[in-house]
């Protein structure tokens, strides 16, 4: 824009205020207006500024001076206008489009910044597109300093800015119909897509500021009405699923702080604590006694003047056994030539002779037949092609356990050839650590009396299991354990604690039903997951959008891009034979990054989880897994999810299921989604005609047992339809849980017919190392009913429902097969009431071969965590006795 172009802007905008502002400022400077256009910019405001001075130099008081200020910051104004003007980012239209609305309204805007209101003398500061009204009280009349007339209206007005008789009032602009200015301000940009173009929206009255377009409502919240968004939206709910909302970690990060700032805890739960792991503690402390005076007498000194090495380790490195793998917490010895370290379980097996732990590495062969012999075919034996199996490669060590064995004073040599070193005892926590932690707990133990009261509970019986929403799974003759606790999560109360205790103290599992309806209501639909979780950068898209996934017909790993894996989650797919494809994810995301990749669902999960005094991972107080220190490397608690494909028929052959097994801690395990498989017709016919198959060839080639006693024309060709469970829609998976003083039975049964299941390639198993960690065993309807016939035995038999969380103890063998597609969330947590359960666990797990696929120390760490808690229970039960002073008794 030219210099012409804007004088004459200037020109038409200061015509604008005169006539707008009405106080007569336009006759003093109209004389000038026409040389305005070939005055420059600087001359221009020099002239302004001589006639105000010539105008208001007559005049005295303080009206001159409000005048001039309120004529300055117009000037200025105007000037900013022109500035602006020239940039094209204010104004739009002409200089007398302009005056026309300033004639229309009646008002100026811009002198208006110099009137002062009548309740407190401020100035009102300019608002840009806004109109001002003057309102006249009490007939008061306006007075002007001579020379000023006003140029907006006929009527001269006079103000006397001393009476602050005028009332400012702001009013926006009336928003008429069709005006182009009101529509532009109603955004219809949607909160889900972030587009406008898709047509109309739905405004949340809650926060006034969120819209949903129809068709995202359509698609992403197909059970939520358009009134319901409307009076309060997805957002203001907490369980939108944009991807923004999805990946934002404020919900996470609320629980959190929520935990750290409540670090009070009952003096009864601190109590319970003490009594239950104070002899676990005693048993850790005879361990380093014993190993204190074999050192002792090694060196030929006493154990009063013994010094342990302290040993220097990281406190995120984990340190563990050379020999079993298991986790080092303390004491432990080490080579004093190289970094070999023995822990002392393995100390006192080998100077006994008897190293059970770590065994040697056993090999174990699945040879591949070709993908026909999946399905029945019969394949020519001499023509074994082998496909390498890492889970069965086994790990080689630089050193041999034949000739190891300890000296006759008790120390022991390092495997290794290092120049001849011998262990050494080193401490990790310091040389009396354990003891000085054991006297302040003796001492504790003594001092407060702690009474556990009795408990009763009549839930079991047949007659008022209705009552107690008890559940039942099993039909065992004079058994009082046939019927579990199966309380609702929304009509949970405080006391339902100490009922649930009752039943977790027998190890007995717990169902508690519609966890998911005390939470937002966050979709865990498939899509919104992998929506969640996806991620775009160029190093990482292969990455995270292409998993490994398990067929459950071979048990093999398979690589399937997310997309068409959660496709396939409600529409089957077959493979060559048209046999549906039942495929699962174990562990997806892994359980490290669920937090962090799906931060929204993890802040749901965790806030579905009823019992939180055992269940929440960021604080509960009967939970001993988080009595670690943050800067303390943790084991792998979870959470976890377990997506896999279902069919309601046992297939016998290619079921969804996870198979026998035993988790080494408590866990929860909640269904938070499921979704029915549809299998189009020539899947159903190829799985009448494939089982058929299946059958002919288990009667060729499953054997019986060495003694001869397993007759293999006793298998049915059609298997039993399973009566437990009937369908009112929100079924999902079937669960067998067995009693811990029914394993062995269990065992033995498994031992005598472990030649009638198949694993890897489906590949008969030719030897079984431990029939429950082995985990390659599921037991079919059939081969339930030969154990109760055989053992007298059975497991809890329960349909998991949409929303149920399953409480299953530690040490508990069970089973599961999806009758859905299922998606289930896990967390692990360790209980008092099974810390014993945990111990016995963690050294059964010490002695299979450290090639086994369970030999990986899980609960690595369940007696660091007895060290930490008990030491937080003495630290706040001091405090609370120092805070009254005497000793506490808890009533």
């Amino acid at each position: 824009m030219s210099e012409g172009s804007l004088s004459e802007k200037n020109s038409a905008q200061d015509e604008n205020h005169g006539e707008n502002g009405g106080v007569g400022v336009s006759t003093s400077v109209q004389g000038v207006k026409k040389k305005r256009g070939r005055k420059s910019k600087e001359e221009k405001e020099e002239m302004e500024r001589k006639l105000l001075e010539e105008n208001l130099l007559e005049k005295n008081g303080e009206n001159n001076r409000v005048i001039y200020s309120s004529f300055k910051d117009v000037q200025k104004e105007t000037v900013d206008m022109d500035r602006k003007n020239s940039e094209g980012n204010l104004l739009e239209t002409k200089g007398d489009r302009d005056v026309s609305h300033g004639e229309r309204d009646g008002v100026g805007g811009s002198l208006q910044e110099g009137v002062t209101d009548g309740s407190n003398g401020d100035l009102h500061e300019k608002r840009p597109r806004r109109k001002r009204k003057v309102v006249k009280e009490g007939g008061g009349k306006f007075e002007g300093p001579d020379g000023f007339s006003g140029s907006g209206s006929d009527i001269q007005k006079k103000h006397n800015f001393r009476n602050r008789k005028v009332k400012i009032e702001a009013v926006m602009p009336k928003k008429k119909k069709g005006d182009k200015e009101s529509k532009e301000n109603q955004s219809n940009m949607c909160h889900q897509c972030q587009r406008n173009d898709k047509g109309r929206v739905v405004r949340c009255t809650e926060c006034k500021t969120k819209r949903f377009c129809i068709p995202c409502i359509e698609n992403w919240y197909p059970h939520l009405k358009e009134d319901y968004i409307e009076e309060a939206c997805p957002v203001c709910r907490g369980n939108c699923n944009c991807k923004a909302c999805l990946r934002s970690d404020a919900f996470i990060k609320k629980m959190k702080a929520k935990t750290s700032s409540v670090k009070d805890e009952k003096v009864e739960v601190s109590m319970c604590l003490l009594q239950v792991l104070l002899p676990y503690l005693r048993l850790l402390d005879e361990e380093q006694m014993f190993e204190n005076e074999i050192e002792a007498k090694i060196h030929g000194i006493s154990v009063s003047e013994l010094e342990v090495v302290h040993a220097d380790y990281f406190k995120d490195e984990r340190v563990y056994c050379d020999n079993c793998k298991t986790s080092i917490f303390d004491y432990h010895r080490s080579c004093t030539e190289c970094s070999f370290d023995l822990c002392l379980m393995c100390c006192r097996e080998l100077r006994s002779g008897q190293l059970v732990g770590g065994a040697d590495p056993i090999t174990l062969e699945f040879p591949f037949r070709g993908r026909d012999y999946l399905h029945g075919k019969i394949v020519d034996k001499t023509v074994n092609l082998t496909e390498p199996n890492d889970a069965a490669k086994p790990l080689i060590r630089d050193w041999s356990r034949a000739v190891w064995h300890a000296e006759s004073n008790g120390s022991i040599p390092c495997p290794k050839e290092c120049n001849h070193g011998f262990l050494e005892l080193k401490s990790v926590l310091g040389q009396n650590f354990i003891t000085n932690l054991l006297c302040k707990a003796n001492g504790l133990a003594q001092t407060l009396k702690h009474e556990t009261p009795d408990k009763l509970c009549l839930c079991s019986r047949p007659d008022t299991s209705a009552n107690y929403g008890m559940r039942k799974a099993a039909s065992r003759a004079d058994s009082g354990d046939n019927y579990l606790y199966c309380p609702n999560s929304v009509q949970l109360q405080d006391e339902d604690l100490g009922h649930f205790q009752w039943h977790w103290e027998k190890g007995e599992p717990v169902i508690v039903s519609h966890v998911i309806d005390c939470t937002s209501g966050l979709s865990w639909e498939p899509l919104v997951m992998w929506r969640a979780f996806r991620q775009m950068n160029n190093t990482k898209h292969e990455q995270h959008l292409d998993v490994k996934a398990i067929d459950c017909l071979d048990f093999c790993e398979v690589e399937i891009n997310i997309h068409q894996f959660f496709t396939g989650y409600t529409k089957a797919f077959g493979d060559w034979l048209h046999w549906p494809r039942i495929l699962k994810l174990k562990d997806w995301p892994p359980s490290n990054l669920f937090e962090e990749r799906l931060p929204r669902h993890c802040a749901e999960f965790i806030s579905s989880l009823p019992f939180k005094e055992y269940t929440d991972p960021l604080g509960g107080c009967l939970n001993i897994a988080v009595k670690l220190p943050k800067e303390c490397l943790k084991p792998d608690m979870g959470p976890k999810t377990y997506i896999a494909y279902g069919f309601p028929q046992e297939l016998g052959r290619g079921d969804s299921v996870t198979k026998l097994h035993c988790d080494m801690s408590d866990a929860v395990n909640v269904l938070t989604h499921i979704a029915e498989l549809k299998l189009d017709p020539e899947h159903l016919s190829a799985i009448d005609k494939l089982k058929l198959q299946h059958f002919e060839q288990d009667k060729r080639e499953l054997l019986s047992d060495r003694d001869g006693e397993t007759n293999v024309d006793e298998v049915k060709s059609v298997p039993e339809s399973d009566s437990s469970f009937a369908g009112d829609g929100s079924e999902g998976a079937l669960w067998d849980i067995f009693r811990r003083q029914d394993v062995p039975k269990l065992q033995e049964y498994l031992r005598k017919h472990f030649r009638e299941f198949r694993h890897i390639h489906c590949s008969p198993l030719e030897q079984v190392i431990h029939p429950i960690h082995e985990q390659t065993f599921y037991l079919t309807v059939e081969h339930k009913r030969k154990l109760k016939e055989e053992y007298g035995i059975e497991p809890w038999t329960f349909v998991q429902k949409l929303g149920d969380a399953v409480f299953i103890p530690a040490g508990c063998p069970h089973q599961v097969r999806n009758l859905k597609s299922c998606i289930k969330v896990a967390l692990d947590f360790v209980s008092p009431e099974n810390v014993g359960e945990c111990f016995r666990l963690t050294e059964e797990f010490r002695t299979l071969p450290i090639s086994h696929v369970s030999a990986e120390d899980k609960l690595e760490q369940v007696k660091k965590m007895i060290i930490y808690a008990m030491q937080d229970v003495v630290t706040k039960l001091e405090t609370a006795r120092m805070k009254v002073n005497i000793p506490l008794t808890d009533n």
